[in-house]
């Protein structure tokens, strides 16, 4: 059995787990709680984490929703558990993956799991799934599908029956026994080898679902290109610590941040169960003309310092003259730059000269993001709403062909991670000076 390590004193009030699960409607009037089967394996897992570490009588050993989501205070409970477990334990099942709840949950904590990496430069494998209803592989959205996790451990009649076939049926009681235990145990050893931090608490309701379109409607492309200099072109006297080799190894967080930037974006698109490709600009041939269709939504992360060379300077002053809503610019910067914050005025005033189209189009968070993110923490916040917006403009702007035999068909469908009609609802990081929050419909502004 694996024991857990003294826990520190503020480590003794964050729940070893969050059990994440769809709640299940009644069946008839006045039918039995079908979640109180969900419930029984929340005291069970619990029992077995409190024997299998030093937490304190009181202590919390999981977390567990068993209210219904609403009513004041609700949002704000839910977002600080999701901001302090230690990890997360989803519950498969189809009623899951169609939750727009659930992918909520995992979003939140998903980030902080990309956010550890991005500070430790190791990864947090700190998300536990559990089959409570085994769902089909090709139904599986891309969060869930990419992790490496093997269910087998667990017993052979729980991959084939899942969770609640076990609970349910008496005959299988050991093997239900098997599989709590065994999960109990992978609940505590991960928490213990991960000890991932806790996180900025956020407002759950605004979160975007981590599913996004269902696995059935096929993959969803996005991609991240980079303008920013190599160390080896940089301008005289401009610090090389944030460069590399290549435009893809520039890190404005540095030293918050031990990975390159085009990483962390690439992890955190994925997240919002999109496929990501990264480019450099230097290398990517984005300048096509722009009055043709795109073929994918994108979003640019732009490099102030990059402007410098008047070549690249040039090139992106002939991306911004074309019409494309479907590519969203983002502009990193770090505060505790000493030279960035030196030459905020001039760099911006450069910027601004060069993208002037970017500078002022677009929703709100849009223009916020072109105008400057200065931290790690606020780049988080306002990627998700740049990723929608691009994916919102590639459908208005995307060819739609007709099929071979003539007759009409619907523009295809890249559903945005906020929902599947591209809600307005938008959180704007309190920190990021922006315009007034406005959602702007014409093509122009867009």
């Amino acid at each position: 059995m694996h024991a857990s390590a003294q826990p520190r004193p503020a480590d003794q009030h964050r729940p070893y787990f969050f059990l994440s699960y769809a709640h299940t409607p009644r069946y008839g009037a006045g039918g039995p709680d079908p979640d109180m089967w969900v419930e029984r394996l929340f005291r069970d897992l619990c029992g077995h984490v409190m024997a299998m570490t030093d937490l304190p009588a009181g202590a919390p050993a999981g977390f567990m929703d068993r209210e219904i989501r609403s009513g004041e205070g609700w949002s704000e409970r839910l977002g600080e558990v999701l901001a302090s477990c230690r990890v997360f334990v989803p519950l498969f099942s189809p009623r899951y993956f169609a939750s727009e709840m659930c992918g909520r949950e995992w979003y939140a904590f998903e980030q902080r799991t990309i956010q550890h990496q991005a500070y430790t430069n190791r990864p947090a494998e700190a998300i536990v799934p559990a089959l409570w209803v085994p769902v089909p592989p090709e139904q599986l959205p891309g969060p869930a599908e990419r992790l490496q996790f093997n269910h087998r451990a667990f017993g052979d009649r729980y991959v084939t029956d899942g969770l609640y076939g076990l609970i349910k049926l008496r005959i299988f009681a050991e093997e239900y026994e098997r599989a709590v235990y065994e999960l109990a145990k992978r609940i505590v050893s991960v928490a213990d080898a991960t000890a991932i931090r806790p996180g900025r608490h956020v407002d759950y309701r605004l979160a975007p679902s981590a599913f996004g379109a269902a696995a059935s409607e096929g993959p969803r492309p996005m991609h991240v290109t980079v303008a920013a200099p190599t160390r080896h072109e940089l301008p005289e006297g401009r610090d090389d610590v944030y460069y590399g080799d290549s435009p893809l190894e520039w890190n404005p967080y540095h030293p918050i941040s031990a990975r390159p930037l085009a990483l962390v974006a690439e992890d955190m698109v994925r997240s919002l169960n999109y496929q990501t490709t990264v480019s450099s600009f230097d290398e990517e041939v984005l300048h096509l003309d722009g009055k043709q269709p795109p073929s994918r939504p994108e979003v640019l992360l732009v490099d102030r310092w990059a402007l410098e060379d008047e070549d690249r300077r040039a090139r992106l002053a002939a991306f911004d003259a074309e019409h494309r809503p479907w590519v969203s610019v983002v502009v990193p910067w770090n505060r505790d730059d000493h030279q960035s914050r030196a030459s905020e005025v001039e760099l911006t005033h450069r910027l601004e000269e060069t993208m002037p189209s970017k500078m002022r189009q677009g929703r709100a968070a849009c223009r916020a993001a072109a105008k400057g993110v200065p931290s790690m923490e606020a780049f988080g916040q306002i990627l998700p709403q740049v990723v929608e917006a691009a994916a919102q403009q590639y459908l208005r702007h995307a060819t739609v062909y007709p099929p071979a035999g003539g007759g009409h068909t619907e523009r295809p469908r890249l559903v945005g991670p906020m929902g599947t009609d591209f809600g307005t609802t938008q959180y704007i990081p309190d920190r990021l000076d922006h315009a007034p929050d406005a959602e702007e419909t014409d093509d122009s502004q867009s």
